[in-house]
């Protein structure tokens, strides 16, 4: 795995968009099964930019970028490089707090190896606090020295007590896991500066719009020093324009930006839920466009390169004239406070050097909030409010108080809650790299897509450069007799199920249509801003065509069951009509023949199961699908046995029986998944919180503190503390308290609050579902199964072996039902069985023996003829008795209501929550969790700082200039110009934008935009060409198969199953075809060669013609300009009048020209 590393050489700038790429395709062969890594490389060269685009295939690539700010000046620092993983390196005490002045230094990431037994020569290393605050490879029967006799780094065994209570073994040569990871890890630690930051005085990059005097056209309010808010850093005194590249087509910079957005789960073309009710009184149709194109771009500054926290000085140039910096004010601000950018493991920029005049008499005082959890949800939290500390330190100075101080209480002895990647005995790893622990995944396994928004992919891929494996439906089932089930049946039986799901969908609840406000989407796809003066303001002008438009779609169409994902047991959404298809009609479709004397008009009535139940359930409705089925189709048993696979599958998806999944609401996140790959990281899936603890700086955290009593300010008064009451007798005080212990600890009331909770808040408690779901991890010496396989299944039989009766499967079904083959992320031959439905409620009191000898039994029905022996080492997880979460993941429980998981989310007073259990958009998932403390950082900053305050004019009216006519005679010379009277500083800076716009778009029209040379260059990787023409051809064909397969002539295949066809094209294509490819790019490149040779040139004609261009400009607008003004224009340029010689500079070559005297 890579590690955070500081990037290498020095760096002058933050220019994004100047510098030529450095990464090349991930991977050239289309081969599924590498391992990705986002990092391919080390890094020979300095990261300076945003992104990096492969000229070839206008593919993007997160870089990563870090470094210190001294005079505008990056610091020297490290490489990253993808040699490292992420491991513990401090043992948590009780009560040990994580701050850097403890024993003068604090956790890093310390790398295991660097491709050889010692260590790093990269990291610098600091004296070790005592122990690990994690678990680590040390076990039961371990040595410290791992069996290729090297030392893991002065590891050492720990302590060892009772077993866990959630996990368990069986005989002697199973793993016995110690309880609560106290088998834990001494290593090396890396001291991270503490004095790493990021500017935000840093310098803006200068743009081609004039260099006059800066303007204010906008008043911010100036409240006095004993004002409750904190006034806020001026964007009226930033660039405009200076984050926007010139060499960028417009077009290309959209398409950035839009994707952006996109990659922030948020609509390029549409205002926010929350951006709306922040702007509807202040901000008319007309200039949404606007700021939706600079909110885009400052997401695109992101995205390119999250290790670099985005300033305010780029937030102000993504806005293209000084009118719009108001607007750029509120979308930086906006995006900042709602965990959109600057999250994660990454340097922020720093706001304590700038000095403010606090009040004599009022004292400085520092508040503490105090996180509760120390798994996703909860580190999060605090990184991000450690994050929102640091820049937004002098407003928390203008009200007397210092950053407050952030303190995480974790009760076990090891942080990741749900996230548990537990070490094996043996860590000698293979097909993995020798620098990855080999673990297994006890908890959290599978990252559901890092496409169309999900924030971990900034952190795992961006930030912490983790190493992952790309899993791959290629399972293949076995039934109960151990013989491979047949294709076609299997492809049939999934579009029955299918087929049953949609049309038990049809009784869920649809949400209202939510008002909508979007932009011109002509206009943000062109990259422009709208013209004239501002229209009625949101709130009062209605609704807008495309509104009305969507909600016109949304009544005939829907988000209907277009298949199943087999990686997530989720269902995959399509688009897709309301109106079903008769059953009859619809089986024959799927290639069923119909039992005899069946009419074909003949429907199904779901009707008084589901509406004639008070609280319908999911699993009702479709086992009566089911048995009204069965009088249409002649099912077998193994067409039950096949339908209930895929039920069980469903179960591990929800961790519950679909007999208590509402009917109402089970999918009500339908419509938030994410796009992309499902993935599984290399080395342990733990790493990722690790990242979180540790980087930038460590957190307080503060380990085996069980709370049991909470007092808290139902009223949320100012002054008030809570308290925080742990069993071993520590009382903690805090000003605010994020609690993100999971629901089924809640559901347990194990936790006192005092006052109890409203009868609101436990309402949603009582009502939603906390279920569970269980692994059996069989460690083995030599893989028996087909290793390039992620998963297999096994189809179980009923309580009465060949029934027909769907009653008679469901307590077995989930009972092994699928395996994951781990050998590619956990380095060692590792199958975890999963147990879903009730099979996961069994396993919870069957004995360990019992469990492994039935997985035993089952393997060798499926494997006959091979040998399977007894697993080297096992464990057996319990989720539902381990006291720190009574289960796994929440559900929409029959009783639910739709905003159950909002008022889930609602704070208390000064009581605050987060989890996975209150995301209503992600619930049941990692990222949700995230998204959640995100959200809880927000509130308590609103709490601190109070809402976001608007400019006063948010817009300013721009003002409309007289042309000039062209001279016919003698040319007025500029200095002659009538001068203006009272010209305001408002009026002179939106007159110069208008001319510098014209005379830019004059340039553009005669000569095109200015060369580039990554625009120049043509594709030199054969397969990506060979993507790019076969592209639209498998595109069809995957489309085709999927109408086919789902019997939705609407429906689509997504982007994974094209490229998975590209490449089996690719495969297959003879060597003659791939020749044409190889020829073809050593052509390009020859062409790129020729390209590069000429580009000096190119550029400096295109430079010499902009130059004459614009001088024709003034020209033929005399008086446009005032004297003064062109001077300021041309110095702002780099070119000196009167025949001197100069350096051009802003979006010109630097290249020496003479210029011609004027006047």
């Amino acid at each position: 795995m890579a590690t955070l590393h500081r990037v290498a050489k020095d760096a002058d700038t933050r220019k994004r968009d100047l510098f030529e790429p450095l990464l090349t395709s991930i991977q050239a062969d289309g081969a599924p099964d590498k391992m990705v890594s986002w990092f391919t490389s080390p890094f020979k060269n300095p990261l300076k930019n945003r992104h990096s685009i492969d000229a070839g295939t206008s593919r993007t690539y997160l870089q990563s970028f870090d470094g210190t700010f001294e005079k505008d000046k990056l610091s020297p620092n490290t490489v990253a490089i993808p040699n490292h993983s992420i491991l513990p390196t401090s043992e948590i005490h009780p009560d040990t707090s994580h701050r850097p002045s403890d024993a003068g230094s604090g956790p890093g990431i310390a790398p295991l190896r660097n491709g050889s037994s010692n260590p790093s020569r990269l990291s610098r290393t600091a004296p070790a606090l005592n122990g690990t605050y994690d678990d680590g490879p040390a076990a039961v029967g371990m040595s410290a020295d791992v069996s290729d006799g090297t030392s893991r780094l002065g590891s050492t065994p720990s302590k060892l007590s009772a077993p866990s209570s959630h996990t368990s073994v069986s005989q002697s040569f199973v793993k016995r896991e110690p309880a609560e990871d106290e088998n834990v890890l001494h290593t090396l630690s890396t001291r991270l500066p503490s004095s790493s930051s990021l500017s935000s005085q840093l310098t803006p990059a200068k743009s081609t719009t004039p260099n006059i005097e800066p303007v204010q056209p906008r008043t911010s309010p100036k409240p006095s020093i004993n004002s409750p808010r904190a006034s806020r850093i001026s964007f009226n005194n930033l660039r405009p324009r200076s984050s926007i590249p010139t060499s960028l087509a417009p077009a290309e910079l959209a398409q950035q930006s839009i994707h952006a957005a996109y990659s922030s789960r948020l609509n390029p073309f549409a205002l926010h839920q929350n951006e709306l009710y922040l702007l509807r009184t202040r901000i008319s149709h007309l200039h949404v466009t606007a700021y939706l194109n600079i909110r885009n771009r400052i997401l695109r500054l992101w995205v390119r390169n999250p290790l670099v926290g985005v300033t305010p000085e780029e937030a102000a140039g993504c806005a293209a004239s000084s009118r719009w910096l108001g607007l750029a004010e509120v979308a930086y601000e906006w995006l900042l406070r709602n965990g959109y950018i600057n999250f994660g493991c990454v340097e922020v920029p720093d706001t304590s050097h700038i000095k403010v005049r606090k009040s004599k008499n009022k004292q400085s005082k520092q508040k503490t909030i105090v996180v509760i959890g120390a798994g996703i949800a909860g580190l999060g939290c605090a990184r991000q409010l450690e994050s929102l500390f640091r820049q937004y330190h002098y407003r928390l100075a203008l009200l007397g108080e210092e950053p407050p101080k952030v303190i995480v209480l974790e009760g076990r002895n090891r942080i990741g809650g749900r996230v548990y990647s537990h070490p094996l005995n043996n860590q000698t790893s293979v097909r993995i790299p020798e620098y990855a622990r080999c673990t297994a995944e006890l908890g959290a396994h599978i990252i559901t897509g890092f496409d169309h928004g999900n924030p971990l992919n900034m952190i795992i891929r961006g930030q912490l450069a983790l190493h992952y494996h790309a899993l791959r439906d290629n399972s293949t089932l076995y039934d109960l007799d151990g013989r491979l089930v047949d294709k076609k049946q299997d492809t049939m039986v999934e579009k029955l199920y299918n087929d049953i799901l949609d049309r038990a969908s049809v009784y869920r609840h649809r949400p209202d249509a939510s008002t909508i406000v979007s932009g011109d989407k002509t206009l943000i796809e062109a990259a422009r801003d709208p013209q004239g003066e501002a229209d009625a303001m949101i709130s009062t002008s209605g609704t807008s065509r495309t509104e009305e438009s969507a909600r016109a779609v949304s009544d005939q169409l829907e988000n209907v069951p277009g298949g199943m994902d087999k990686l997530t047991g989720k269902a995959h959404m399509v688009t897709g009509s309301r109106k079903k298809a008769a059953p009859t009609l619809a089986a024959e479709a799927m290639g069923w023949n119909l039992s005899s004397n069946v009419l074909a008009s003949r429907d199904l009535n779901l009707d008084p199961v589901a509406r004639g139940m008070e609280n319908p359930t999911l699993g009702a409705a479709m086992d009566e699908a089911v048995k009204q089925y069965q009088f249409l189709l002649d099912l077998e048993p193994q067409h039950m046995r096949l339908i209930n696979w895929h039920y069980a599958n469903m179960e591990y998806a929800n961790a519950v029986n679909l007999g208590k999944l509402s009917l109402s609401g089970w999918d009500q996140d339908i419509g938030n998944e994410f796009e992309g790959e499902h993935t599984q990281v290399i080395g342990g899936y733990q790493q990722v919180p690790r990242g979180i603890l540790q980087y930038p700086s460590p957190l307080d955290l503060r380990t085996q503190k069980t709370v049991k009593r909470i007092s808290y300010d139902p009223n949320g008064r100012r002054g008030r503390l809570a308290r925080i009451h742990c069993d071993d007798g520590q009382v903690f005080e805090a000003d605010r308290i994020v609690l993100t212990t999971s629901l089924g600890v809640l559901k347990e009331q194990t936790l006192a609050f005092d006052p109890p909770l409203p009868r609101w808040k436990l309402e949603p408690i009582e009502r939603l579902g906390f279920g569970v779901l269980n692994k059996l991890v069989l460690v083995y010496e030599k893989p028996f199964w087909n290793v390039d396989q992620d998963m297999f299944g096994l189809l179980r039989d009923s309580d009465n072996p060949g029934s027909l009766d769907q009653e008679d499967y469901v307590k077995n079904r989930g009972k092994f039902y699928l395996f994951w083959n781990c050998i590619k992320t956990s380095g060692r031959p590792v199958l975890i069985a999963l147990m879903a439905g009730d099979a996961a409620v069994q396993a919870e009191s069957a004995s360990d023996n019992e469990l492994i000898n039935g997985v035993t039994a089952d393997l060798r029905r499926m494997f006959k003829g091979t040998h399977v022996p007894r697993p080297s080492e096992t464990i057996v997880t319990r989720w539902r008795k381990d006291p720190f979460t009574r289960g796994t993941y929440s559900y929409v429980g029959a009783t639910s209501l739709p905003d159950d998981y909002d008022i889930m989310a609602r704070s208390v007073g000064n009581l605050h929550f987060a989890g996975e259990a209150t995301c209503g958009t992600h619930p049941a998932t990692v990222h949700g969790a995230y998204i959640s403390g995100l959200r809880a950082a927000s509130e308590i900053m609103e709490e601190l700082l109070g809402p976001i305050e608007l400019p006063t004019p948010l817009v300013p009216p721009s003002i409309k200039t007289e042309s000039s006519p062209k001279s016919t005679g003698q040319k007025r010379k500029a200095e002659e110009a009538p001068a203006s009277v009272s010209e305001s500083a408002a009026a002179k800076a939106a007159r110069l934008d208008a001319i510098e716009q014209e005379i830019l778009a004059t340039i553009i029209a005669e000569i095109g935009f200015q060369p580039s040379k990554a625009g120049s260059k043509k594709g030199s990787n054969p397969y990506l060409l060979f993507t790019t023409d076969k592209w639209e051809e498998c595109k069809e064909g995957v489309n085709t198969n999927r109408r086919v397969a789902t019997g939705n002539a609407n429906a689509k295949g997504n982007k994974n199953d094209i490229r998975a066809a590209v490449g089996a094209l690719w495969r297959q294509a003879s060597e003659e075809t791939k020749q044409q490819y190889r020829e073809k790019t050593v052509g390009n490149r020859l062409t790129n060669s020729e390209n590069a040779a000429t580009f000096d040139a190119r550029l400096a004609s295109w430079n010499d013609r902009a130059v004459e261009i614009r001088r024709k400009y003034l020209e033929d607008h005399p008086g446009a300009l005032s004297m003064e003004e062109q001077e300021a224009m041309w110095t702002a340029l780099g070119i000196y009048e009167h025949g001197r010689k100069a350096k051009r500079k802003s979006g010109y070559a630097d290249r020496t020209v003479k210029t011609e005297e004027t006047g």
